[in-house]
């Protein structure tokens, strides 16, 4: 009899799996940074079977490893500090406990998810809906720069997850317009950057709001003192994670190349016309250096887009969005995407103005490489950076290599296929050379010739303001 009841729960548990919408498998290889786990699988956490529908619907296939350490534990109501790695999956390993504890026949707001920037916001709302869909939990998302009122009329409805930026949240239940009497669960996702002095007031104000018993969740790729001191004082006894035996992500090669500033431009039109990019990424240090560059990739013929913080909330939103949905292959932003933003596609990272920091430059690498797959992080390194290059290189243990003649094809997702788990392709590396690049770039595009409307987002390959060509 127990033989009988075994199978048709077998048969029923597999019936439900047929069901599932499943997206097309994902066939890149993958690095260790997500495939070294214990084993389990996402039925072992015995979550509800909506959620289950939702994570496979999702593409998730078996838990990373933060998302192992993470999402029993958080299930038990424990309070956590995990370190893992930028694009390992910790967003899912925060959002699936939150979603299994919602109570759905409570109108009350439940848990309350902090980010630091309004991308990134937009983002693990997305996250929170597409893997909740089939629970009927209502997801807000708000961030500065939105209109106060539309946010006000939104929580007139019922509202289970929050999730936003620090200074619109704690504006909102100033108004007394948020009830985090009954939230029991509070997250913070990039916590080194939300516990920086910019943010530390406001987020211990709203923690204010928050019943004494509640659980706090705290998940970034560095931790520095200032986590430890909120720690010690906002947080019992947590469950610590650390699963950072090294800074870098394992499937992001790096390169750097020397060249005279102005050099920089016709470095850029060779790294794009040698290497194969699904879609890339440009870092420059300053918003007008943003727009300048993305001026000049259309002159040399590229489609490009363009964000920064000076922009108006709307037309980022609209870049965001619309890079992440592949209308573009280039986008050219300050440190405003640094922090968080998973794009798939995106295989190349290109340091056009090399960053100022360790923590910077780890995070603008990371945005390469997601969830264990190949990417490429390219720095064009003048004289003046030499030795912040050699003191980022110490601080994180990591290794740039001179960019060689002919980067190996394996290394580009394009080309996956012919990448062999146990023998990852060579770093091939070539003697410094910095007289490959001596052609000038095009005539510097000047401010003054700048569209009044520049601002909106981008440029198309024929040179069209971005915001034209979408009807903004």
């Amino acid at each position: 009899m127990s033989e009988v009841k075994t199978k048709s729960s077998s048969n029923n548990q597999q019936d439900w799996k047929n069901q599932l919408s499943l997206p097309a498998k994902d066939t890149r290889v993958q690095t260790e940074d997500v495939t070294a786990t214990k084993g389990n699988e996402f039925e072992d956490y015995y979550l509800k079977r909506e959620l289950l529908m939702g994570i496979f619907e999702a593409g998730f296939e078996k838990p990373s490893p933060i998302q192992e350490e993470s999402i029993p534990i958080a299930l038990t109501g424990r309070d956590i500090l995990a370190r893992a790695k930028n694009g390992t999956g910790k967003t899912a390993a925060f959002i699936i406990p939150a979603l299994e504890k919602i109570n759905t026949g409570s109108p009350d707001v439940q848990c309350l998810i902090l980010v630091p920037t309004r991308e990134l916001a937009l983002q693990t709302s997305q996250v929170c809906k597409t893997i909740g869909k089939h629970m009927n939990i209502n997801v807000m998302v708000t961030t500065g720069g939105t209109n106060l009122k539309d946010d006000i009329m939104r929580l007139s409805e019922n509202v289970h997850i929050i999730v936003g930026t620090p200074g619109r949240v704690l504006d909102l239940a100033n108004k007394n317009v948020i009830n985090f009497s009954k939230a029991e669960t509070f997250i913070m996702d990039e916590a080194d950057k939300l516990l920086s002095p910019e943010f530390t007031p406001v987020i211990e104000q709203l923690l204010g709001f928050f019943p004494k018993k509640r659980q706090v969740l705290l998940y970034s790729a560095t931790f520095p003192l200032v986590v430890k001191s909120f720690k010690d004082k906002h947080m019992v006894k947590p469950y610590e994670i650390n699963l950072m035996d090294e800074l870098t992500l394992k499937g992001v090669t790096q390169y750097y190349a020397y060249v005279e500033e102005k050099q920089k431009v016709h470095c850029l039109n060779t790294l794009f016309s040698k290497l194969q990019i699904n879609q890339s990424i440009i870092f420059c240090n300053s918003t007008n250096r943003v727009e300048l560059l993305a001026r000049k990739i259309t002159e040399l013929g590229y489609s490009c887009f363009y964000s920064h913080a000076r922009m108006l909330q709307h037309h980022r939103n609209r870049v965001f969005h619309d890079f992440r949905n592949g209308s573009c292959r280039n986008l050219v932003c300050s440190d405003l995407l640094t922090r968080g933003i998973d794009i798939q596609a995106v295989n190349v990272v290109i340091n056009f103005d090399f960053p100022r920091n360790a923590e910077t430059y780890l995070h603008r690498i990371g945005r390469s490489g997601r969830f264990g797959h190949l990417g490429i992080a390219i720095n064009l390194i003048t004289n003046e950076d030499r030795f912040n290059l050699y003191k980022i290189e110490q601080e994180l243990g990591t290794e740039i290599l001179p960019i060689p003649p002919v980067i190996d094809k394996r290394l580009n997702i394009n080309d996956h296929n012919s990448y062999n788990k146990n023998q990852p392709p060579p770093g091939l590396n070539r003697p410094r050379n910095q007289n490959n690049n001596t052609n000038e770039g095009p005539p510097g595009y000047h401010g003054n010739q700048r569209r009044n409307n520049q601002r909106q987002g981008g440029y198309n390959q024929n040179g069209e303001n971005y915001s034209q060509q979408t009807g903004k």
